[in-house]
């Protein structure tokens, strides 16, 4: 009769197996964790396996990583692991965009966290630094056109739906055009808008951009808004994050420059900064002419070695 705690491995079912079965638990802890051995009796070599241990397999981070590495960081991929289950919902929280984020705009986040390039954490193992809304919320920022909807300062007919999108520059010589002189010290990485063919009833192409700021709870446009007394929106929160947000255009904190650098109508741009410091608005683009063709090379940011191009796969 064969013996019931006997267990066979399919590449050595020809040898004769040893098995035990023992549980341990640790100190201070009222659960315990069962493990299993098995001995080889003609290699002696033992085999110990922790069958709780949800931080295996596919669920293991070194795992992801390099599976993602190889998949080039690929943003509808990861999406779509991180709904699967929450265990990996956590690894790519913690671990998985963040080097989605340095893979697609490493001068970016040096400069947020600023930390130069070559010191980021990274790689197999590597622990991901804090971020103000979390490392999600920033790699939808560098690949996810939020859309726009209307609002108090800025009238749209129907609402604009977002997507992801293909190729995408981000600029810290942009950003300085939406910061007032006063904040002109704030790091802030701004994108080339978004265009979309005009909707229906509206005259002109619409805008869509978005950027954030690097740390925007020590920023001097944040201490502005405080100082202001500017108050939060009750109907509107971040498209990225969730967070609350402050109108720059009714807190009065809209430069010329940034209608400018748009290319739209002064009083045809509207964006929001939340308590994250995620930035993002619409503006009603201009046609170009000729003269705004020959523009200043150095003011179109082809030149800008502040800025990093972000596209999908």
């Amino acid at each position: 009769m064969a013996n019931p705690n006997q267990e066979r491995n399919p590449s050595t079912s020809s040898l004769p197996l040893i098995s035990s079965t023992s549980r341990s638990s640790s100190s201070g802890t009222s659960g315990s964790t069962s493990t299993s051995s098995t001995m080889h009796r003609a290699t002696g070599r033992i085999a110990v396996s922790n069958r709780n241990n949800p931080n295996t397999g596919i669920y293991n981070e070194q795992v992801l990583t390099l599976l993602f590495r190889f998949l080039n960081w690929d943003p509808q991929t990861l999406c779509s692991t991180a709904c699967t289950s929450r265990r990996h919902r956590a690894v790519a929280e913690r671990i998985l965009f963040y080097e989605l984020c340095v893979s697609r705009a490493p001068r970016l986040v040096s400069a947020i966290l600023a930390t130069p390039v070559n010191a980021l954490p990274h790689g197999i193992g590597g622990s991901a630094p804090r971020l103000p809304g979390g490392w999600p919320a920033l790699a939808k920022i560098l690949l996810y056109c939020c859309g726009c909807t209307p609002s108090l300062f800025f009238a749209l007919s129907n609402p604009v739906p977002g997507h992801f999108t293909a190729v995408t520059r981000f600029s810290k010589t942009s950003g300085k055009s939406f910061l007032i002189r006063r904040c002109s010290g704030d790091v802030l990485y701004v994108s080339d808008p978004c265009e979309h063919a005009s909707p229906p009833g509206e005259e002109h192409d619409l805008g869509v951009y978005r950027g954030v700021f690097g740390g925007f709870v020590r920023s001097r446009t944040r201490a502005c808004l405080i100082g202001r007394n500017a108050e939060l929106e009750v109907h509107i929160r971040c498209l990225y994050c969730g967070a609350r947000v402050w109108s720059m255009t009714a807190a009065g904190l809209v430069p010329r420059s940034a209608a400018t650098r748009l290319g739209s109508l002064e009083d045809g741009l509207e964006y929001f900064v939340c308590v994250n410091g995620h930035l993002h608005g619409s503006c009603w683009l201009t046609p170009l002419s000729s003269s705004n063709d020959d523009g200043n090379s150095e003011d179109d940011g082809s030149s800008d070695r502040q800025s990093d191009e972000i596209g999908t796969p």
